[in-house]
């Protein structure tokens, strides 16, 4: 298998090499959170779909400056510019200044981002730091004729664009022919645009609206695509590497932030295009309305009717690991159980991998061989667009290689010491470098940040539920985590817990 590393760009529908603009170096721009509410599942599969692409173009060796952004104005509900602004809406409800609201979210969203063991990013602006980069940017759209001003809002004119360039719908595959068929002649602000496919980059601000800003149009505040247009651009330049995000942002999102770059600055900004699949849960896309849903927290605790017990953060990213990024992964307590005897397994070989020793082989044996083609294949996998579960596939078989040995099945006679000593380092690297695992077992002391994070959390529910007197749902989460090996002892001062 080759050893260079390919991806599938969603912009030419296929595989190819990766080559960086700068030789060494690396830009990455991943579309962050709505900080109106808690992160869901879906939302914690592309971060950690994204934080394995990072880890490994690390491991490659290159200098990655990798930009995900916190969304905190402008994303209307329905991902239209017809909504009412997500973050002003959770504040009239809670009954908070936005920025409490987004606080207390991006505050949760780092959290279970530290429980999943995702690194941070180089650089995480927001959206309200960035009003002057994005007035800016409507303006040189406007300049080059792109836009246009009606009511004090101004909308990207889509039908010029694609008249003139060519390209709007390359990326999400949508035909002008088609948006022009989809006019919504009731909704709202209508009678400003040019055509109903036109779409806002500046808001004019209704009198009740809570979040504006003064620009040369009117005070308002920027549209939803925009800012991500001007953040990348700021940070990466006018062209960068690699914009990943889940494939429902595709359209309309990224579509319109290709022809904002373009029509700012004739540059497309990213060249590869990377887009996470969707979370299913039982078969099905999750839906509150009907109840296919579930929470992170409630994964952790097993407070759900979908799951029969809690798993851990580990588990739960190492099942996230066993689908392509690409594809759809389909969460079930069935493949939630058989995830966890697939992580226990992978770090038990490790440990009986490091007790190995006595290596005495002059490395021309089959084993010999064939174990390093393993090492070679597991690298080859994630060089082909990042394949994590073909690469853990290649691990399980060194697993069975590792436990033969163990058990004197093969004889370490057959192994050269240079074949242990890399076998060794390549399953640390995998493991915890470029997998992101952590082993919870060794580290439930209290040294596992993510393990700390995600009990606090348990622990901060099950007390809400002492303070409402639920004691059922106080008990079923202390014999949950007694089950699990972790006794919580109730004091003056508010439990503790420790590993039993």
């Amino acid at each position: 298998m080759s050893q260079e590393l390919i991806v599938h760009n969603s912009v030419s529908r296929k595989k190819e090499a990766f080559k960086p603009l700068e030789e060494g170096y690396v830009g990455l721009y991943v579309c962050g959170p709505t900080v109106y509410s808690d992160v869901h599942l879906g939302n914690c599969r592309t971060f950690v779909s994204f934080d394995v692409i990072y880890r490994y173009l690390l491991h490659l060796g290159y200098r990655v400056r990798y930009v995900r952004n916190i969304t905190d104005v402008g994303h209307l509900t329905g991902d239209s510019d017809d909504g009412e602004d997500k973050m002003s809406k959770r504040a009239k409800l809670e009954k908070l200044e936005p920025m409490e609201v987004a606080h207390k979210y991006t505050n949760g969203f780092h959290d279970m981002m530290r429980i999943f063991n995702t690194h941070s990013p180089s650089i995480e602006p927001r959206a309200t730091g960035h009003i002057p980069e994005q007035i800016e940017m409507v303006q040189a759209i406007l300049d080059n004729g792109y836009a246009y001003e009606s009511n004090g809002s101004v909308y990207f004119d889509t039908l010029k664009f694609a008249k003139e360039k060519g390209t709007y719908g390359d990326l999400s595959g949508r035909k002008i022919e088609e948006l022009m068929a989809e006019s919504r002649d009731n909704l709202k602000n209508q009678d400003e645009k040019r055509h109903p496919a036109d779409f806002a980059i500046w808001m004019k601000a209704a009198p009740e609206h809570l979040m504006r800003w003064n620009s040369p149009w009117s005070v308002g505040f920027p549209g939803w695509h925009l800012e991500c247009s001007a953040m990348s651009t700021k940070y990466l330049g006018e062209q960068f590497d690699i914009h990943g995000g889940g494939n429902d942002l595709k359209f309309p999102h990224h579509e319109n932030e290709v022809a904002q770059n373009l029509g700012s600055c004739n540059c497309a900004g990213a060249r590869y295009w990377l887009h996470t699949n969707m979370l299913l849960m039982n078969g099905k896309k999750m839906s509150k309305s009907d109840g296919n849903t579930i929470t992170p927290t409630q994964l952790f605790t097993g407070e759900s009717v979908h799951i029969s017990k809690g798993f851990s953060p580990m588990v739960i990213r190492f099942f996230m690991l066993q689908s392509h990024y690409r594809s759809t992964l389909d969460l079930t307590d069935e493949a939630l159980q058989a995830a966890e005897k697939g992580y226990k397994r992978l770090l038990e070989g490790n440990k009986a991998l490091m007790a190995l020793n006595g290596a005495s082989g002059s490395g021309d044996s089959a084993l010999d061989k064939e174990i390093n083609e393993l090492i070679d294949g597991a690298f080859a996998e994630m060089n082909d667009d990042f394949n994590t579960p073909k690469a853990l596939a290649r691990l399980f078989e060194l697993v069975s290689k590792i436990n033969s040995l163990k058990g004197g099945q093969l004889s370490m006679k057959e192994v050269s010491a240079a074949t242990l000593e890399r076998l060794q380092e390549t399953f640390r690297i995998f493991i915890f470098d470029i997998l992101g695992l952590l082993d919870e077992e060794t580290t439930a002391g209290g040294n596992n940040q993510a393990l700390d994070k995600a009990m606090e959390l348990i622990l901060d529910i099950r007390q809400e539920a002492r303070t409402n007197k639920d004691w059922g749902t106080s008990d079923k989460i202390r014999d949950a985590l007694k089950a699990a090996g972790i006794a919580v002892k109730d004091g003056k001062d508010g439990a503790s817990w420790s590993v039993e």
